[in-house]
């Protein structure tokens, strides 16, 4: 299909195409450089010991290859949905259908990760009440428009980079870098570098949020294939800063034993004036992360509730914000009862486990793409699904389990569902 100029024609959709390279990039790294890397180094470090950094540059590289076939599937399939669109038409609707509800159920934890997140940074006394509060606040920015989305979140992210340039800032003129502090490499041994890299997976398992705003995204083809690498890289080279220089700062044991690892850094050295800086910066990345997340989960639930394997009434656009407004309610809704069960550490391992095999099942759906769809060497899919199932395996034998176990329901579920539905026609 093509305009009358001659120029290909944008593919329908019953969303509204505002947001372009830019704005997509932006979303990317609010969902990316956010809460995780507040988070998530705490944990690693404890698992890896002095080779964190291993273990990031391994998150990286498996990273990298979910990025590059979600880029080149969301070319193919903008829509929204993600991984659940691609898996149902390359891979068949059993396959789509577990990745979405994966993501649904593995994203829903983290946006409750998020939210108590923002909550321990703000008011720590009242940290459960201040989440519910920002899933509120939040669920109502997104529900005006995704433009508002777009523009909240340039904010929230020139705050995050300022603070982690406060982070790093503090951790070399601080006094106390030292590459004697990073100690031993192997110190964790093989296991515990690929633990640490699953659960750094966390902090980058946010370039899908593009991908999943394909029918919001002009020019899909083109936009989505160059905003998610550029925001990936534009990560990468962010977090490993922050990490080498953490490490040099303080070493792996310090930040395993910190609740606010960043903090942690930059309370050890002269600079610690700072402190306040990277607390805010923690605050709104929380928010960040919340936001983008909400705005994930609730195109998901829409995309598959507009093929029955969600309730129909997610599927329902509003008529003048042009957003999934009751799918967002819903995840609003959801969250803010999570926001009262959920542990933070539980949460990332247990976000981890499923959004891993929800890019393993994205990578081998982009293995399967013809010639002339395909951008990438199918090496890189095939290199993504390994990684992707070798990470979850090696995860925190808790979250592995209670992943494994959700989506075993979502499995049954989708039995049942399959066979019960041709009766009801």
């Amino acid at each position: 299909m093509s305009d009358d100029d001659g120029s290909p024609a944008e593919p329908h959709s019953r969303l509204s195409r505002q947001l372009g390279t830019g704005d997509a990039v932006v979303i990317g790294l609010g969902a990316m450089i956010g809460a995780g890397v507040f988070t998530a180094f705490g944990p690693a470090a404890e698992a890896a010991g002095g080779g964190l950094l291993v273990g990031l540059a391994l998150a990286a590289v498996v990273a990298y290859c979910n990025a590059a076939s979600s880029a080149q599937l969301a070319a193919v399939y903008p829509e929204s949905g993600g991984t659940y669109v691609y898996g149902r038409e390359r891979l068949g609707p059993f396959w789509g259908f577990l990745a979405g509800w994966g993501f649904v159920v593995g994203k829903t934890a983290s946006c409750a990760a998020m939210a108590l997140t923002f909550g321990a940074y703000a008011w720590p006394e009242q940290r459960r009440l201040l989440a519910v509060l920002a899933v509120v606040a939040l669920t109502a920015v997104n529900y005006q428009g995704v433009r508002k989305t777009a523009t909240l979140t340039k904010a929230i992210v020139v705050v995050v980079l300022l603070a982690l340039a406060a982070v790093v800032a503090a951790a070399v003129g601080g006094g106390e870098a030292d590459v004697d502090n990073i100690g031993p490499i192997a110190s964790g041994g093989w296991r515990g570098i690929l633990e640490s890299a699953g659960l750094l997976f966390f902090a980058f398992a946010g370039y899908a949020r593009i991908a999943t705003l394909g029918e919001e995204v002009s020019d899909p083809a083109s936009t989505i294939p160059r905003a998610i690498p550029l925001a990936l890289g534009i990560t990468l080279v962010v977090y490993a800063t922050v990490a080498a220089t953490s490490l040099l700062a303080v070493g792996p044991d310090v930040l395993a034993a910190a609740a606010a690892p960043l903090d942690a850094v930059v309370a050890a050295g002269s600079l610690d004036a700072l402190r306040p800086v990277v607390r805010i910066g923690g605050t709104v990345a929380a928010l960040g992360v919340l936001l983008s997340l909400i705005v994930g989960v609730s195109r998901t639930a829409f995309a598959m509730a507009s093929r029955g394997e969600m309730p129909r009434a997610l599927d329902a656009v509003h008529p003048v914000h042009q957003v999934p407004h009751h799918a967002e309610l819903a995840v609003g809704v959801v969250v803010a009862i999570v926001v009262s069960l959920v542990d933070l550490r539980g949460a990332i391992g247990f976000s981890s486990f499923a959004v891993l095999v929800y890019y393993a099942i994205a990578n081998a759906s982009a293995w399967t793409l013809p010639p002339h769809q395909r951008r990438w060497p199918r090496a890189i899919a095939v290199v993504g699904v390994v990684g992707c199932l070798v990470l979850a395996a090696t995860l925190p034998v808790v979250s592995a389990l209670s992943g494994a176990a959700v989506l075993a329901v979502g499995a049954l579920v989708w039995v049942v569902r399959d066979r019960v539905r041709p009766a009801t026609r």
